[in-house]
């Protein structure tokens, strides 16, 4: 009876150690499959719409770069115009022999990229062509579109639609397809004042070939030019187009807005995506149909469901692994509990891996450890902190000081000792006054000499384009200031002020310092371009400003560090109008600069960084 009552026993610890497993089994594979088949739908649901964003994406990237190569040819058309009319037909007669040997000289300079330039008066007449050749016969010119265009609005420069040349016989007898660019232009002719029509013909390949190198792609996507008015410039379908064999909705498409839309054709989707030429009104466009993705998916769904299939395997026969492990030290835990519970008091028996025996353990020395680490993270953040600002204060924009020694070296190339030696010197006192001794604070009147020693160098690398004034109050030199701030604001009147200006302009920046009561006033005056409210706003709320060329001790520094040392009373204020000009204005205590003056601020500077 007792060998029968220990064989139940067995048995009966058998089969629950076997449900557990069993379970543990069944549970883990379900939640395998499901995960498996979630992650396969959501896999191939995102591969399917990250192909379409990168195809769109690439596909906007390839019309913004070709717009941008299309705008430098345009632009360079339109120089070559510009030439032509403000230094040859305004400098010299029309007829003279300076006019003819500077026209031929443009052309032969631009023979490459130009078909034609030609000079006719208001009555078609022509007065002057590059290369020289014989006009057709009554070619018609007061009625071509070109000329209409440059007559009836005087002020515009015309850019044509793509056509044959037809105005002058070729004895090679080519036919040159051509964008024609047409103005109207003042002209003295025989003495007597008139109006006239320059003509300058881009060479069409310029455009075809690069457009037939975007419709390469064999998916089935393309790219198309149309003028604002949808008439193609260039097609890859040109031809089946005009017979009427192929459709194409490209008026629709110019009316939109640059940007991405979802299109229909001939019971087709696709997307069109819409960019604009400058200086044409001409659309650049890219279609990518819904079939041009197709056989990439396909081919991703059978990869998904070889690599699932493989996952599923995989993880069954990891699951009956674990749940093995994970059932065996449960079942003998369950069993010392219940022989503890009927009090014959054994030890609880304590298994299994290593990393859950001591997890108690392991969890209260991470703790401490997190907690120790948590101090040293603070005590190395206020010191990385105060080595930042230091770095900052001392900062010196490596651009300007390349850029500086380049000049120098220039100068010394082309023999200017004497401007070289000034500009050395002038780099000099920066320098110094950059490094002061490792010192935060310094004098307004050392402050004001890095300035305008920062300035004298900056007007030398600007070829005088601006003019630079400092007013300066006798008793606001004696006084102390956190150093490196006026140079910041004066950076920034240059890059974001004058220094873009057109030489005919007269940009000026204006120093002035001024002490009222017990405070004193640095305002940087420029009579640049100016800035908008919301730039002013982004500045202030310390958003970074792409820019190729600032120094990175930005003016919000400036700010911040004013107020650090003197208090939130202080700082920068800015005040701006758009093509009016700029007036940054610092606001700093009157602290007479003495050495204790200088050794009580620079500590608490200290101890405020600190903080």
């Amino acid at each position: 009876m007792k060998k029968i009552k220990n064989y139940f026993q067995l048995h009966r610890k058998n089969y629950f150690s076997l449900g557990i497993q069993t379970t543990i089994m069944v549970a883990m594979s379900t939640v395998t499959f499901i995960i498996a088949i979630l992650i396969g739908v959501i896999l191939y649901q995102r591969y399917s719409r990250s192909l379409s964003q990168l195809s769109v994406l690439d596909t906007q990237q390839i019309i913004e770069q070709t717009s941008r190569n299309f705008e430098g040819n345009l632009k360079d058309i339109r120089q070559i115009s510009d030439t032509a009319y403000y230094n040859v037909i305004q400098e010299h007669v029309v007829g003279s022999q300076e006019f003819a040997h500077d026209l031929s000289l443009l052309y032969d300079t631009n023979q490459n990229e130009v078909v034609t330039i030609a000079l006719y008066n208001q009555n078609g007449s022509l007065i002057s062509a590059e290369p020289v050749s014989q006009q057709k016969e009554d070619p018609n010119v007061t009625q071509q579109k070109w000329f209409l265009q440059a007559t009836s609005e005087i002020e515009n420069l015309h850019f044509s639609t793509p056509h044959i040349q037809n105005l002058f016989e070729d004895s090679s007898h080519k036919y040159h397809w051509v964008v024609s660019v047409s103005r109207a232009v003042d002209i003295t002719n025989q003495g007597e004042p008139e109006m006239g029509v320059l003509l300058v013909d881009l060479d069409y390949s310029i455009i075809s070939d690069v457009m037939e190198q975007l419709n390469d792609k064999e998916n089935g996507q393309y790219f198309y030019l149309a003028d604002r008015d949808g008439n193609l410039i260039y097609h890859p379908k040109a031809v089946q187009i005009q017979r009427g064999f192929k459709d194409e909705n490209q008026k629709k498409i110019v009316a939109l807005d640059d940007g991405i839309y979802s299109d229909r054709l001939n019971g087709e989707n696709r997307q069109i995506i819409v960019g604009t030429v400058a200086y044409t009104g001409w659309r650049l466009v890219g279609v990518i149909p819904e079939s041009a993705s197709t056989p990439s998916i396909r081919r991703f769904r059978y990869f998904i469901f070889a690599a699932l299939t493989l996952l599923i395997m995989m993880m069954l026969l990891v699951n009956r692994i674990v749940a093995k492990r994970i059932s065996s030290p449960i079942t003998r835990l369950s069993e010392s509990v219940k022989d503890y519970e009927a009090g014959s008091k054994p030890s609880i028996y304590i298994g299994g891996s290593s990393e859950i025996r001591h997890l108690g353990l392991s969890v209260q020395k991470s703790y401490e450890q997190i907690d120790e680490l948590m101090k040293e993270i603070v005590k190395q953040q206020n010191k990385r902190r105060k080595s930042e600002i230091a770095a900052l204060q001392s900062q010196i924009n490596p651009h300007f000081l390349y850029n500086t020694l380049d000049s120098i070296t220039w100068m010394i190339e082309s023999g200017r000792n004497q401007e070289a030696v000034t500009m050395i010197s002038e780099l000099a006192r920066l320098l110094r006054i950059s490094l002061s001794k490792g010192r935060t604070i310094i004098s307004l009147e050392d402050e004001f000499q890095h300035s305008k020693s920062y300035m004298n160098i900056q007007k030398v690398r600007y070829k005088e384009r601006f003019q630079v004034e400092f007013d300066i109050e006798p008793e606001v030199m004696q006084c102390a200031t956190v150093k490196l701030i006026v140079q910041p604001v004066l950076e920034n009147a240059i890059y974001y002020g004058v220094g873009e200006m057109d030489s005919d302009d007269e940009g000026k920046i204006i120093i002035r310092g001024q002490k009222k009561g017990e405070d004193i006033y640095i305002s940087v005056i420029d009579n640049g371009f100016g800035m908008s409210q919301e730039t002013i706003n982004e500045i202030f709320s310390g958003k970074e400003r792409k820019s190729k060329r600032g120094s990175g001790v930005g003016i919000i520094n400036v700010h911040t560090r004013i107020q650090l040392l003197f208090g939130s009373e202080y700082g920068l204020s800015i005040e701006s109008e758009l093509d009016e000009g700029t007036t940054v204005t610092l606001h700093l205590p009157a602290i007479p600069f003495t050495e204790e003056n200088r050794k009580r601020l620079e500590q608490d500077m200290e101890g405020k960084e600190a903080k």
